[in-house]
């Protein structure tokens, strides 16, 4: 018997954003507001509260964004512009090489409230042009329905997926770009890191956290409409467009126990088994039995329409997807000991035994293996890396280039984790970098925090040229495509 670390013909390399977070064109041809375009961003608040927003947005600041005098800057609504720029953008991603580019479909321009019965066809019309600028470089499209960016006004109006009636709601959308796209796109995921619900409620689900007595409530019978809607999209997707392949995406962060001791072993188990609840649903069609005492222990009562857990078991996802940053250690008695900073929204504590990047993320290559082998063992169906990837400080030379080695090292030795996972018999079919050209950034709503392939001239308050560059990583993730992933050399 022999195994390989080869990635297989057809190997699906490419690069992943969404698009609150470069289309820019907040009001542009009939968009609506999404969640996304209340986030706002002060160079002079402190960095520790950067991330204030994301965990939790409060009223009155919804209120503010919908106010249309209101002087605060909002970088989400600026992007970097790729709805001017796709042409350009996409031909940069070509050069690359790509064979994918994961992207989203802003919510908010095909419905832009959520609650309408007609789409907006300027909307539909400007991803059709994406699609087609796509598929004449022949760069595969793999969509995303909801990153991050349902309707603000399905959260005022409506209270959110708490809220039923969403569910109709998203199937609407979600069947119109079916329709729409059914020649264009074969590739589909119904909701992005769905399980972040747990820690960012409201830009997940639509839930204001601000004197919310039922939030934990609030927080799962969301999910559970969520599950549904996946499902029903799914089964609406397979029979408008034979051969489709839906997937869901989590975001998956490798969890170890701080020590050996078995009650740090429970705490990392009850944990991980937090997060992969939601895979757990979408993959297997079924709530797993532990979810009835976790649930209890939450006080969480769902509340279902007879016919759903029918609907469930009848439609889970063809694949699994899932974004991997870093890892992270678990602990019994975590008050005792040093948290690991930068972990943003899961927290833990630190592992002396890796570097961080300049945001305090753990950098854990050998985590992606393990994470690979666990989902794949868990769930034997096809794996797909939506993200992975390092935001840092870039600096430009006085000849322009970016010699960005600590991204090409940072790729490297996860790429060849991703082989060893190859090795030891995962389905693995394709890997999206997150994000192939500068963004702003989902939780700290910094351009500075750069992650791409392709710099873009604009800084933290939006000022600059958008004048796009390459950076050498450009050059690197080049060779690593064109020789399918074996090429790993400087």
């Amino acid at each position: 018997m022999t195994f390989s670390k080869s990635f297989p013909e057809g190997f699906l390399w490419g690069g992943a954003t969404a698009a609150n977070q470069l289309e820019g064109a907040w009001n542009v041809d009939g968009k609506g507001l999404s969640v996304s375009d209340v986030y706002t961003f002060d160079i002079n608040t402190p960095k520790e509260r950067w991330l204030d927003q994301w965990l939790g947005m409060t009223h009155a600041q919804v209120r503010e964004a919908q106010d249309p005098n209101s002087t605060k800057y909002y970088p989400k609504r600026k992007g970097n512009d790729f709805y001017h720029h796709f042409r350009e953008d996409i031909a940069l991603f070509a050069g690359m090489g790509f064979k994918c580019f994961r992207m989203s479909i802003a919510w908010t321009r095909i419905f832009p409230r959520g609650d309408e019965s007609e789409p907006n066809e300027a909307g539909l019309k400007f991803y059709d042009e994406v699609f087609d600028a796509l598929l004449s470089h022949g760069i595969e499209p793999i969509v995303s329905l909801s990153h991050y960016e349902m309707p603000l006004d399905l959260v005022t109006d409506y209270d959110g997926w708490p809220n039923r009636q969403v569910v109709d709601f998203y199937v609407r959308f979600a069947t119109t770009c079916f329709t729409r796209y059914r020649k264009k796109v074969k590739y589909w995921m119904t909701f992005n890191e769905i399980n972040c619900v747990k820690h960012h409620p409201y830009v997940s689900v639509g839930v204001i956290e601000e004197d919310n007595p039922h939030l934990e409530q609030d927080k799962y019978q969301g999910a559970h409409h969520q599950f549904v809607a996946s499902a029903l999209a799914t089964k609406a997707c397979h029979a408008i467009i034979p051969g489709s392949q839906v997937g869901c995406m989590i975001s998956y962060q490798m969890l170890y126990p701080h020590t050996c001791h078995p009650d740090d072993l429970q705490a990392c188990e009850e944990m991980q088994r937090v997060s992969l609840f939601f895979s757990d649903v979408q993959a297997h069609g079924y709530y797993p039995a532990y979810t009835e005492r976790m649930l209890a222990e939450k006080g969480v009562t769902l509340q279902k329409v007879v016919g759903d857990d029918e609907i469930l078991r009848l439609h889970p996802v063809d694949f699994v997807s899932f974004s991997y940053y870093m890892s992270s250690t678990v602990s019994a008695n975590p008050e005792k000991l040093e948290g690991a900073e930068g972990n943003l929204i899961t927290g833990g504590i630190r592992n002396p035994h890796l570097p961080t990047s300049q945001w305090g993320w753990q950098i854990d290559p050998k985590g992606l293996r393990l994470a690979l082998n666990q989902l794949y063992d868990r769930y034997q169906k096809p794996l797909f890396i939506a993200e992975n990837g390092l935001g840092a400080v870039d600096t430009v030379n006085p000849d322009g280039s970016i010699n960005d080695d600590y991204r090409i090292d940072y790729l490297r030795q996860h790429i060849e984790q991703m082989q060893e996972a190859l090795a030891d018999g995962v389905d693995l079919f394709g890997y999206t970098w997150w994000g192939p050209i500068d963004v702003v950034s989902a939780g700290t709503a910094q351009i500075s925090k750069r992650y791409g392939f392709i710099y873009v001239d604009q800084d933290d308050m939006g000022n600059g040229s958008q004048k796009r560059s390459l950076k050498k990583s450009y050059h690197w993730y080049k060779k690593v495509i064109s020789s399918n992933g074996q090429d790993l050399t400087d």
